[in-house]
């Protein structure tokens, strides 16, 4: 891992490079940690055979509530704490966030201890009448335990700018999961007792696992760095007289706005989760067993898959609050600007050509990770690899103002936008039946997206036009980008069988491979990337040959 605390002889980074830089690592931790999380549906769809698409909504009804309680355990810790100690570095005060990290953790032992009791204790009522739930919740209780002292070490570091740490531990925590979930569903459904019930329950506990390798990880890195810490501890200005009952109250209030705005997109799909077989069921003749179905095929099959997209955004909100958080606290108004237009840009570039080129390729994607031609389950996740994109503004812009300590007005608009997600859920099911979810979904975070760049460009007068024309051209080359990579996908079935995994695989290489290509090469022809990412990029057009 890099080490940057206390790196006197290092140059200073701008806060350009500083958000590139961290989101290249949020990113390699979030999209390797996401492709796993998918990759192990293959086998475990295999092994769970004609039992797999009611084992995947047990799964994905058990996450999401699991989603809800993790956020609301982890008290918005990673959030807060890496926006604190980014404003006590700033102003020099080390030690003051050295002692919210070491009363913060006592604080998040107790917070995990009382959150495990409650999601057990609550698993009966949880479960809403399916007895089947109620040892699938209490299988996701026990990750609580260690998760809420795992995230405040990760938003410790992250305020000190050094994300390899979260990006690390998370894709070890990754791979000890999906390692303990497929060995212990082989033992139960091959050569076991095959009960897809006992399958999905360790699959779930398989969180715990992974939790118990990332936090040592995370440990043995701290101790390695305590010696560094140390010493800029005892270069602290010493300067501010803050209580520890005052250090933990102001990161409890910052911590707040982190769970409900955290929770937004889990309260989405919780809503949908509630909702979706008794409004299926108002307007259309069904079962129960078929309704889950149903539902596994967006809030689990497709959901699965556009995570690694939104992942994208999720790593650049990470890096991006701490420096907000630390330029706002200097003053510096112009930097603010910069940074805020910067991150849009930055997220434009990456992540609309990620979501249409998963658009152009659904089809070999959904075969070879699902095994199925599913037309239903391919075009859920057409619509919803564009829903993506409106996840991933929403999760950008609300982490922009929450690194601006615009809290209260992040909320707001979060809330108008859910309000309208529930006001619209009905006649969009009624008209569009299972596209409805993720149609209402995506209406109610287009309206908190626009409501919060209006609101950020008006305070802080972000470079609108510039931005425009860049995303233009973003989107440009993206549709060409999509189009050419539909093509390939469509032309393939002439020779190449659709419904073969091997063959999808071959496909999706292809297209991707050549997607990639022409989308790099337009972007570094026309210098967009240069002027979005900085000079260094130059270095790849040189290796690409490209003038």
């Amino acid at each position: 891992m890099e080490n940057s605390l206390g790196s006197g002889n290092q140059p200073q980074r701008s806060d350009k490079e500083k958000m590139i830089r961290g989101s290249a690592w949020m990113t390699a931790g979030s999209v390797f940690s996401r492709i796993l999380g998918a990759i192990y549906v293959i086998p475990w769809r295999i092994w769970l055979g004609a039992a797999f698409l009611t084992a995947n909504a047990l799964f994905t009804k058990g996450y999401q509530i699991y989603s809800l309680f993790l956020i609301i355990s982890t008290a918005g810790v990673p959030g807060a704490v890496s926006k604190q100690v980014a404003r006590y570095n700033a102003m020099g005060e080390y030690k003051t966030g050295m002692r919210l990290f070491y009363h913060g953790t006592f604080a998040m032992v107790l917070m995990g201890i009382v959150s495990c009791g409650a999601m057990w204790l609550l698993s009966p009522l949880l479960a809403a009448g399916d007895a089947r739930m109620i040892p699938v919740f209490r299988s996701l209780a026990w990750p609580l335990l260690l998760i809420p002292s795992l995230s405040l070490i990760r938003g410790f570091f992250q305020g000190y700018n050094e994300m390899a740490p979260s990006a690390i531990s998370q894709f070890i925590e990754q791979v000890a999961r999906i390692l303990y979930m497929l060995v212990m569903t082989y033992a139960i459904m091959v050569a076991g007792n095959h009960s897809y019930l006992s399958a999905v329950i360790h699959s779930t506990f398989a969180a715990f696992i992974g939790a118990v390798f990332g936090l040592g990880l995370l440990v043995v890195y701290f101790l390695r760095q305590k010696p560094r810490l140390d010493a800029l501890v005892a270069q602290s200005a010493n300067s501010l007289q803050i209580s520890v009952n005052e250090i933990l109250l102001d990161v409890a209030r910052q911590a707040i706005p982190f769970i409900i705005m955290d929770s937004t997109i889990n309260i989405y799909y919780i809503l949908d989760q509630y909702t979706f077989n008794p409004m299926m069921k108002a307007f259309y003749l069904g079962s129960e067993d078929q309704l889950d179905r149903f539902y596994a095929l967006f809030a689990g099959n497709a959901n699965k898959l556009i995570m690694i997209v939104v992942s994208l955004a999720v790593a650049m909100a990470i890096t991006v609050v701490p420096l907000l958080a630390g330029a706002k606290t200097r003053g510096d108004v112009e930097g603010l600007a910069r940074q805020i237009t910067n991150t849009l840009q930055l997220f434009f570039i990456v992540m609309i050509p990620s979501a249409l080129g998963m658009v152009a390729v659904a089809r070999p994607l959904y075969v070879l990770f699902y095994r199925d031609m599913d037309w239903l389950g391919i075009r859920l996740l057409q619509i919803s690899s564009l829903l993506a994109i409106m996840l991933g503004l929403f999760t950008v812009l609300a982490a922009i103002l929450q690194g601006l300590f615009n809290n209260r007005l992040a909320i707001q608009e979060m809330l108008i936008g859910l309000a309208v997600k529930v006001i619209v859920q009905w006649p969009m099911i009624f008209f569009f039946n299972v596209y409805g979810p993720v149609l209402s979904t995506m209406l109610g975070m287009t309206v908190s997206s626009l409501l919060m760049l209006y609101s950020t460009n008006r305070m802080y007068n972000i470079h609108v036009r510039q931005t425009i024309r860049r995303g233009v051209g973003i989107l440009a080359f993206s549709l060409i980008m999509c189009a050419v990579c539909y093509l390939i996908v469509n032309a393939s079935t002439l020779v190449i069988n659709p419904r073969s995994q091997f063959g999808a695989a071959f496909v999706l290489l292809i297209a991707v491979g050549v997607g990639v290509l022409i989308y790099v090469y337009l972007i570094l022809k026309t210098r967009l990337a240069d002027l979005i990412i900085g000079e260094r990029i130059s270095r790849l057009r040189d290796i690409l040959h490209i003038r």
